[in-house]
């Protein structure tokens, strides 16, 4: 750390509360430099000048919390029922007040730790010895499960940083690992700190402080207080700092102007810690977008749901379909309310698009196009005039692994089909229609360097977007007889994390854009589809608490159309695969999105 940008948080705190008082097992701290502590038998509110002015008369342990307008949201296990309770605390007024307990997790409750999200949503992890773990939303009517985890056993001690959304656990008498608190998406750790011969904790881990882009902990002796900085996805370790005295390894207190308190070794009194921290700049945040319905899950369990395509009705936009991939199963079908209306078993389908008012042989046609991959082949879908889908043909492509595919509707011409291969190959289909049966008719061949999956043609400009996961979004001529090279739209790097996935155009008024699904962080690129292709925002979508539905991570195929559907979707919807179900946990679906919200986010024309 450079001596220049070094920050002693001790002397940060000129005018900051004194320490906890003493006789308190836990404290954190209140915004008016006072503190919300536990006592032997009640939780107690501490006024800047030291005075007691509210008490709770509780058996507690566990104690986090978050700042609210008018004091703090708390979070306390009782004791004596296991269930966690939220508790209201107004410095106003003077007063804490407890909500309802939590509904029994059926498993008694070693660590409890508060999380606030993007979207200002409050969270808490409730982990038990074994290291069975649940978060639940607190924010809403009523607490709400959002997710089960699997946690290290014996975790005494977590903490979460809401910047950086990430859950820190001290597992006794080994270290401290850092999770996702983020619910949306896989979930992954690293090792912060683990003791000897793994890492340099001589005892293992104690209690926990976050601090800006980094972590404090105390030694399992409270022998020393060890800190961490995270930079450019590494850890690093700051200079220990030697305490003088033995503390208590289970408490450690972070005050409103970075003062660091922990117990001493008779549990009494607070002994104050100083220590060296450099904060680094305030990452920028993605503004976060709601979903307004969301499909019914999958049959299947795991990585089922892949590729939505929205289907228009002819004269009642509110009876519009949305088709959705099952690679586990077939084809499935939903209303505007996400319920399920059909299941077509087509096998493993992946990719799936639409195309409406094909004209072939006299003849006009709603069709849909998937690729199935026990056959390497391209299934051939019509939709009559109420949605009512049926399978019309099978077309072999001589493909070894078929992936992502496509549709193109040049004007006056006749339905095209772009399929890949995970090897990088493309291929594109001409669909005809002879003596009654669908036909197809190969037209060219090209390919990528590695593995595609997600393209959108834009039959209005007659562009071609082709998705390569690991490096960004290549355009070319949809048209066979009017080739050209690829030539890259928007390279992975920026808003723009691997793997690249779904996309497709949004005809708008005033301006045409294609979404991109930014796997790599759970997000979605909002990009002209014109050159020079500027990218006008990302956003993610989060949790409609009222509605019910979680956000949406791991995105594999979406679609967009700017068609007035009614209700939330006047100016058009997004439908995407969630690729986790939460809220609670459960298979995955689809989440519609309306694009009003978007382009609010987004400022977009």
């Amino acid at each position: 750390m450079k001596a220049a940008t070094a920050v002693v948080l001790a002397a940060l705190a000129v005018g900051a509360q004194a320490a906890p008082p003493a006789g308190v097992s836990e404290a954190v701290a209140m915004a008016d430099g006072g503190w919300l502590a536990l006592g032997r038998n009640a939780l107690h509110l501490y006024g800047a000048d030291g005075g007691e002015r509210a008490k709770l008369a509780l058996r507690g342990r566990q104690l986090d919390s978050r700042p609210s307008p008018d004091g703090a949201l708390a979070i306390v296990i009782d004791a004596n029922a296991e269930q966690a309770v939220p508790v209201r605390v107004s410095s106003r007024q003077g007063s804490i007040a407890a909500d309802a307990a939590l509904p029994a997790v059926g498993f008694g409750i070693e660590a409890a730790c508060l999380y606030r999200d993007a979207q200002q949503l409050d969270h808490v992890f409730l982990i038990a010895k074994d290291g069975q773990a649940e978060q639940w939303l607190l924010s809403g009517q009523k607490p709400q499960r959002v997710r089960r985890l699997a946690l290290p056993p014996h975790v005494k001690h977590c903490r979460v940083d809401d910047a950086t959304a990430t859950l820190y656990v001290s597992e006794n008498g080994f270290g401290v690992w850092a999770y996702g608190a983020d619910a949306e998406g896989v979930d992954h750790r690293s090792a912060v700190a683990l003791r000897a011969p793994y890492g340099k904790l001589a005892d293992g881990s104690g209690a926990l402080a976050t601090l800006p882009g980094g972590l404090a902990v105390l030694d399992a002796k409270g022998k020393a207080l060890h800190s961490f900085s995270y930079r450019d996805g590494a850890w690093t370790e700051q200079p220990v700092r030697k305490l003088a005295a033995a503390a208590s390894p289970r408490a450690l207190a972070l005050d409103g102007k970075g003062k660091l308190f922990t117990l001493s070794g008779d549990e009494e009194r607070w002994q104050e810690l100083a220590l060296r921290w450099a904060p680094p700049a305030p990452a920028p945040q993605l503004p976060v977008v709601q979903p307004r319905a969301q499909t019914e899950p999958v049959a299947r369990a795991g990585d089922a749901a892949d590729d939505p395509a929205i289907w228009l009705h002819a004269t009642d936009p509110q009876a519009s379909r949305v088709l959705g991939t099952n690679k586990k199963q077939g084809l499935l079908v939903y209303d505007l309310q996400g319920r399920q209306l059909q299941l077509l078993e087509s096998g493993r389908l992946n990719n799936v698009d639409v195309r409406q008012n094909v004209e072939l042989d006299g003849r006009r046609f709603d069709l849909a196009a998937a690729t199935q991959r026990d056959e390497n082949a391209i299934v051939l879908f019509t939709i009559d005039a109420d949605g009512q889908v049926s399978e019309a043909a099978r077309f072999p492509t001589g493909l070894r692994e078929i992936y992502g595919a496509c549709l193109y509707h040049p004007a006056g011409g006749a339905l095209e089909i772009f399929v890949n291969d995970k090897d990088g190959s493309y291929q594109q289909y001409r669909v005809g229609r002879s003596g009654g049966k669908f036909t197809s008719t190969l037209l060219r061949r090209f390919s990528v360097s590695s593995q595609p999956e997600g393209c959108a043609a834009d039959d209005r400009t007659g562009q071609l977007f082709v998705g390569e996961e690991k490096k960004g979004v290549w355009v070319t001529a949809a048209s066979a007889e009017k080739a050209t090279p690829l030539k890259m739209a928007l390279p992975v790097g920026g808003l723009l994390k691997a793997d690249v996935e779904g996309m497709s155009v949004y005809h708008g008024s005033q301006a045409n854009y294609l979404v991109v699904s930014s796997q790599g962080n759970n997000s979605y690129i909002v990009m002209e589809s014109a050159p020079p292709f500027k990218v006008r925002g990302a956003f993610r979508i989060g949790f409609n608490v009222e509605a019910g539905i979680d956000g949406a991570s791991e995105t594999d195929g979406l679609d967009v159309t700017s068609a007035n559907l009614g209700g939330p979707y006047g100016r058009g919807m997004l439908v995407v695969q969630d690729g986790f179900k939460r809220l609670p946990d459960g298979p995955q679906n689809f989440k519609y999105v309306a694009w009003d919200d978007i382009a609010r986010a987004l400022k977009l024309d």
